[in-house]
């Protein structure tokens, strides 16, 4: 009898390679996709790893393909840009063993710098994608995927939401199907994209899109579900589940594949239904093509925004014409994301912001240093841009100009992109000021290792890359280590380097305060007596502090983490450090 289990629907696409005999998996961790990679890794007989960006893991996944095994990379929606490269032209060469790219969009924005519909990347790519509806469909989707890859010798996307990345369904277990590599043969017009067989391989991809397209009406992944013809659905992904929730009694046509779309199939449904409505979430994907097909009386983004997550009552409220809100909701306290008490990259923004330094800033939890009372950070663009940003501000109005400016990057973003950013600098004979905020993990998306803390995805211990070496390596002559929570360290340093007239980098060093092991060994204690209300131990903003109604501070002391800033804030010793019992 076979096991059913409760999984997150990252969990079952990861399940889903397992039993469909993936042997490579790479990614680099970005929400809502950081779950997959975390599970695969629990499997023994599938190779794993955290890669220092998504072209790279794109790459790994397509030269393991190409040796004829299955293969897998994921990614979050804006790590499909940094992938896309080796993406397009894998789509020409096709694959070896089985090639899929798990894509997990995010509606809504909940963890991200921008809102964008990965099929609209695949459809350019001419890559086909399929999109789950539950963690039982994520996991048969993957699984499917893979024969589908071998067998129109193409790359598929799985695309994901956060939705249903981070939603749980029951999920029933299968055994692992162990897959003998498909043995390589040298094919120099397949696999070599020169322009002369490049040309060729074009035709090629068109003609397998045009041979999907007619199969996928016959595909058992896209089915009509007919009930009251009097309205009918297409619809996929996460939205199928709004549809039947809000309108049970409706016609549905469920699309598994959405790219290439079932002409046949959608054109059938649509004779049959009197009216027509399109549901699915960000751009008009299926829409568009829809009626370019001369299906007019589908209706869709003229009801439907093209913005943020969907909902069932969104379908009541604008199909139906009810009122799903009857009165207004009780209000909640407002809780803005804020940087966790102890966090050193508090201690390193305070003296920026003491000093009135901007900082061209990048991805991570640092991007939180933009907000109040910090104030710190003036641009956040994508992974690795905040040095490129500099260096154009430097060259846009010279040296002075960016006297009072710096980029700040993260660790691991910078061994994700930052490192070509800082490159340049150099090569195009920039001057500005780089700071590296080393918390020696991946923060923002639930603390992974990468290249420089010396362990792997599977916990392998290994040598680990040393910032500070490999900055110098790039001919760089002032690059200098500071401990995050020496103030006057990094006040020196950053007063000093902001005058240099060349490039110079600054690491500031301090574990991120949630990580397993990092225990500080004191408690801050306010002494409200000796408090002269100046308020200088707020400015950081932590939120283990609070201003009391006379004007003195407390400090809460199951939030404190005892990093100690506040106390060297206060020149008034009306704060102390007290060790923990």
């Amino acid at each position: 009898m076979s096991e059913k289990k409760i999984l997150l629907g990252n969990e079952a696409i990861a399940r889903g390679a397992y039993e469909a005999g993936v042997k490579v998996s790479a990614a680099y961790p970005g929400t809502p996709s950081t779950e997959i990679s975390e599970s695969i890794a629990k499997y023994d007989e599938i190779y794993a790893e955290w890669s220092p960006n998504e072209k790279v893991a794109a790459e790994v996944a397509i030269g393991a393909s190409v040796a004829g095994a299955r293969a897998m990379c994921s990614m979050k929606h804006v790590g499909v840009n940094v992938a896309s490269d080796p993406l397009f032209t894998a789509a020409y060469t096709g694959v070896g063993g089985g090639l899929v790219v798990v894509a997990a969009d995010d509606p809504g924005m909940y963890s991200s710098q921008n809102e964008q519909d990965s099929r609209m990347v695949a459809r350019a790519a001419m890559i086909p994608v399929l999109e789950p509806s539950d963690s039982a469909e994520a996991k048969a989707f993957t699984k499917l995927a893979f024969d589908l890859s071998e067998a129109y010798d193409t790359p598929v996307m799985v695309r994901s939401t956060t939705r249903l990345s981070h939603s749980q369904g029951v999920v029933e277990l299968e055994e692992r199907k162990e897959r003998e590599c498909v043995p390589y043969e040298r094919n120099i017009a397949k696999y070599v994209m020169m322009p002369a067989n490049a040309i060729k391989r074009h035709v090629t991809v068109e003609e397998r899109l045009k041979k999907m397209s007619e199969d996928a009406s016959g595909m058992s992944l896209n089915r009509a579900e007919y009930r009251d013809l009097s309205v009918g659905f297409i619809t996929s992904g996460i939205p199928y589940q709004y549809v039947r929730e809000a309108m049970p009694e409706a016609s549905v046509l469920k699309l598994g594949l959405v790219h290439p779309l079932p002409r046949k199939l959608i054109e059938e449904f649509a004779s049959k239904v009197d009216r027509l409505y399109i549901f699915e979430e960000l751009e008009p994907v299926i829409e568009e093509q829809v009626k370019s097909w001369g299906i007019l009386k589908a209706v869709g983004k003229e009801l439907f925004t093209v913005q943020g997550e969907y909902s069932a009552n969104m379908l009541r409220e604008r199909v139906l014409g009810q009122k799903c809100r009857s009165q207004a909701p009780a209000p909640v306290p407002a809780r803005p994301p804020i940087l966790c008490p102890g966090c050193p990259h508090r201690s390193v923004f305070s003296v920026l912001s003491r000093l009135k330094i901007h900082a061209a800033g990048d991805i991570g939890c640092y991007t939180l240093g933009a907000l109040a009372p910090l104030s710190v950070i003036d641009s956040t663009i994508c992974m690795g841009s905040s040095i490129s940003t500099l260096h154009g501000m430097e060259k846009a109005r010279g040296k002075e100009y960016i006297r009072n400016w710096v980029a700040v990057i993260g660790d691991s973003t910078f061994m994700h992109t930052g490192i070509n950013s800082l490159m340049n600098m150099v090569y195009n004979q920039s001057s500005g000021t780089v700071v590296i905020l080393d918390n020696s993990t991946t923060g923002m998306t639930g603390h992974q290792d990468h290249a420089a803390t010396g362990k792997t995805l599977k916990g392998e211990v290994v040598p680990a890359i040393n910032i500070a070496t490999l900055c110098r390596s790039l001919g760089i002559e002032h690059v200098y280590e500071v401990n995050a929570f020496d103030l006057d360290g990094l006040e020196e340093a950053f007063q000093r380097e902001t005058k240099r007239d060349a490039v110079s980098v600054i690491i500031t060093k301090a574990p991120c305060v949630l990580l397993k092991g990092v225990n500080f060994p004191n408690k801050c204690v306010s002494i409200p007596e000796k408090c002269r209300k100046c308020g200088a131990c707020l400015r950081p903003g932590c939120p283990a502090l609070t201003k009391n109604a006379d004007g003195t501070v407390s400090i809460d002391e199951t939030m404190c983490n005892g990093c100690g800033l506040c106390a060297k804030l206060c020149k008034f010793d009306a704060i102390e450090t007290r060790s923990k019992k």
